[in-house]
């Protein structure tokens, strides 16, 4: 059988050691750090410098996003919940250097209006006022904040706030146990695989990413992310067929920054650049990679559910009332295809030793379903990886019933093995007269 085979500093004194860029042919991005996810199976197809650690200014707020999404899926508070501003978010509100909407006090604002404004207006005084409704403080959100990074498998990240301001901009209301100096930090990769667990847990985010414009406390406020479909005004020509997500950022350490989702026809892609030049930059290296995307690859379902893998057929099966049971892939084996590339694929299986005896033997009895391994597939080209850790995998189960045998047979069975084991014994001894 085959088998599968950060430190973290404040951005004043970071020194990065980035992996060498791994570049598409012809693909140019003018980003400091790119990459270009299949949102469906979570392969790589396109990383520059993703491994960088740099500031994520408001793309942070993905990471409230899911918190306060998960909050309100467990029921601890619910889109109609309500709170004040207290006098911390006030303060921030009140800058006109950040991004807001103007919050005022002793008003009670609803937890969906809060979080439109955070996720269609980037408004960092929302994104305080939700953090502290759900974590009682800042300061214990972002302990959430960390923990669900590490849940989700992120790797180099440092979250910090629930903004992506800098913390010098918070002044002495910045979180505790955080240094003055500190950034947020993300590299493209942890933040692929941020916006890849967000939409995947709450799709519900997407329908509020998507939207160009709302109302909110008696004003309209416009969607940042300038690519999405139906615009306003000259914002129109940024437009993407398909884009619906996700979050935009910027500060002066971290420059303009894009996290990018788009769909076509069922296929799904998830884009970061990290340090472009400009606002118009952002979306037009984005554009250059979902091209790349959408034009180079096809969703193509390379295995189909039920799939035998080659060598792999059968797995023996212990005091059953068949020597072997037959095996097959749980479900097809779906993901982007660069075009003429589908021959560069193969599925490697790697059985679930606990499922075995001592004799590696599965025993009966054993349903259909049953897992007995897993099939990862491999592509016989320049992989980039997967997000996920590891590479795309699925479950191996038994395509059919294995009964255990009766008391008889078993019985007959073991008499058998015991006059066996003495023929076998008295037949050594004879050998070894002569």
């Amino acid at each position: 059988m085959i088998g599968l085979l950060a430190m973290l500093i404040t951005f004043n004194t970071f020194l990065a050691k980035p992996l060498d860029t791994q570049a598409a042919e012809g693909l140019d991005i003018e980003a400091e750090s790119a990459i270009l996810i299949d949102a469906n199976s979570g392969e790589i197809l396109y990383a520059k410098q993703a491994d960088l650690t740099l500031p994520p200014a408001s793309m942070t707020k993905m990471m409230s996003e899911y918190l306060i999404l998960d909050a309100i899926a467990a029921g601890d508070i619910s889109w109609d919940t309500t709170t004040q501003v207290s006098d911390y978010p006030y303060s921030i509100s009140s800058n006109t250097d950040f991004s807001g909407t103007g919050l005022t006090q002793d008003k009670d604002y609803t937890v969906r209006d809060l979080y439109n404004a955070m996720a269609i207006y980037s408004d960092n005084a929302a994104t305080i006022v939700l953090a502290e409704l759900v974590a009682g403080s800042e300061t214990e959100f972002v302990k959430m904040m960390n923990e669900k990074a590490e849940e989700i498998g992120m790797k180099d990240y440092k979250f910090v706030n629930s903004s992506g301001l800098s913390n010098s901009d918070l002044g002495d209301d910045r979180p505790e146990g955080t240094n003055v100096n500190d950034e947020n930090l993300m590299t493209a990769k942890s933040t692929g695989i941020l916006a890849y667990n967000l939409i995947k847990d709450h799709p519900e985010a997407l329908e509020v990413a998507s939207q160009t414009q709302t109302n909110f406390d008696g004003k309209q406020i416009t969607n940042w992310n300038w690519m999405l479909p139906d615009m306003p005004g000259y914002l129109k020509a940024y437009g993407y067929e398909g884009m619906d997500g996700l979050k935009t950022g910027h500060t002066t350490p971290a420059g303009y920054c894009f996290t990018g989702t788009a769909e076509r026809n069922g296929q799904r892609y998830i884009t970061v650049v990290m340090r472009t030049e400009s606002e118009e930059a952002r979306f037009q290296e984005t554009a250059k990679l979902l091209d790349y995307g959408f034009n180079q690859f096809e969703q193509a379902e390379l295995y189909k559910a039920g799939t035998e893998i080659k060598d792999h057929a059968s797995v023996p099966v212990a005091k059953g009332k068949e020597d072997s049971v037959a095996i097959s892939t749980k479900d097809a084996v779906t993901t982007s295809v660069k075009n003429g590339e589908e021959d560069k694929y193969h599925l490697e299986y790697k059985v679930d030793k606990d499922k075995l005896d001592a004799d590696g033997e599965l025993v009966a009895p054993v349903k259909k379903g049953d897992k007995v391994g897993t099939a990862t597939l491999v592509y016989d080209g320049d992989d980039q990886g997967n997000i996920n850790g590891g590479s795309y995998t699925v479950d191996v189960v038994a395509s059919e019933d294995v009964e255990k045998s009766n008391w008889f047979m078993l019985s007959l069975g073991a008499i058998g093995d015991f006059f066996a084991g003495i023929f076998t014994s008295v037949s050594d001894t004879v050998k070894g007269w002569f």
